[in-house]
């Protein structure tokens, strides 16, 4: 008698229980927003498109020509094609720098009768050397006999021919030697996170990029986390270390007035959603894929992803892609951007190895529908347990 009373007690108690689940269900606009998600899933994410509030948003639906054009994009960073990479025949002089001339003369000397004697292989005749000049801001020194001599833009031996052509007629088969002392302007300036800064003279063996980072003791922090800035006249470029080291022609032949700059950028994405780890990584300089960066966070979650939606949300260089819409730029004039990826198509696949990480951005994998059906499905049967249970007693 006892048994059934409590039954009949604790059987309206679990009904009322139940009404008020199917209550506050029949109250939410979806499963998402009574059992919770980490995120919005494949339709909602459709559904921004038509938001009023984020047409300024461009959504990509990314394919094989997309993921191309991104890629070639990135490409572009690159020395070989921004700076011509051809040496220069010599050393070229310029204002500033300090030279030495010495001229011989054969007997009997004609113009220049001091100095001593001198033999190479059987040939004597008369020296004199000049004192050290420094070029002037014209670009000139001056020899005596000779005048002012231009010297600026020209090699040593350039110099020394045109010496030689002005004492044809005034010294007895002249001969010039042109000795650079000091070198104060054929330089690059190496900065930044190298071991010692430094003003690294160029010669006429032609030094290349490496050439100056090496006699700037090197990058003080590993490869793939340096990146180097280039400056040449007005140009500025940046491409990472690694990639200068795996692919010759960016070692680059050095001008005067080059500045070198090691730079330590912390690149990173944030990846969310059904992956294995929701986290910030911290990438290479050198780029990675999106193929890589799923990789990096384990993968999609087999029991959770909806693989048709996975997202990357980014500010996009304005010229980046031609949008269906007008966009809206942000303050950088950036533009924001949701690229989708159809990772069920098996294609994606390769699509995902060309499409590149750019700093700064957000990855976000949707939870598949059936999941908050998953979730519907044990409460129901844990609330008919209960409900069984309580009829027993």
């Amino acid at each position: 008698m006892i048994n059934k009373l409590s039954r009949a007690v604790a059987y309206p108690k679990t009904m009322l229980f139940l009404l008020i689940i199917f209550g506050l269900l029949s109250g939410c606009a979806s499963f998402n927003e009574f059992f919770g998600s980490a995120g919005p899933n494949h339709g909602q994410v459709q559904d921004l498109r038509k938001d009023p509030r984020l047409k300024s948003i461009q959504f990509v639906d990314v394919d094989g020509n997309i993921a191309n054009k991104l890629l070639a994009i990135r490409k572009q960073n690159v020395f070989s094609e921004d700076f011509v990479n051809t040496v220069k025949l010599g050393y070229v002089l310029g204002a500033g720098d300090v030279i030495s001339v010495t001229l011989w003369e054969a007997p009997p000397a004609m113009l220049f009768s001091s100095g001593g004697d001198i033999a190479t292989g059987g040939f004597a005749g008369q020296n004199i050397s000049f004192p050290e000049q420094m070029i002037s801001a014209e670009g000139k020194i001056n020899i005596p006999f000779v005048g002012p001599v231009s010297c600026a833009g020209k090699t040593p031996q350039q110099v020394e021919s045109q010496i030689v052509d002005a004492l044809k007629d005034k010294a007895n088969q002249p001969q010039v030697l042109v000795k650079v002392v000091a070198n104060n302007t054929a330089s690059v300036t190496v900065v930044g996170e190298v071991n010692a800064s430094a003003r690294v003279p160029l010669t006429s063996k032609g030094e290349r990029l490496l050439d100056a980072l090496a006699a700037a003791g090197g990058v003080r922090q590993p490869v793939d986390k340096t990146t180097i800035q280039f400056s040449r006249a007005n140009q500025l470029q940046t491409v990472a270390l690694g990639a200068i080291i795996k692919n010759p022609s960016q070692n680059i032949v050095l001008k005067p007035g080059d500045v070198i700059t090691a730079v330590i950028e912390p690149l990173t994405f944030t990846i969310l959603g059904a992956v294995d780890k929701n986290q910030e990584v911290h990438y290479e300089s050198m780029g990675i894929s999106l193929a890589q960066a799923l990789a990096r966070s384990g993968g999609l979650d087999d029991k959770r992803a909806d693989s048709r939606a996975v997202f990357v949300f980014r500010y996009e260089d304005s010229k980046a892609l031609n949008w269906e819409t007008p966009p809206t730029y942000t303050s950088e004039g950036k533009v924001p951007v949701v690229y989708q990826i159809n990772m069920n198509d098996p294609a994606s696949f390769f699509m995902a190895q060309n499409f590149p990480i750019a700093d700064k951005d957000l990855i976000y994998v949707s939870d598949a529908s059936s999941v908050q059906l998953q979730k519907f499905t044990t409460m129901l049967f844990q609330s008919i347990y209960i409900i069984r249970t309580l009829s027993t007693l």
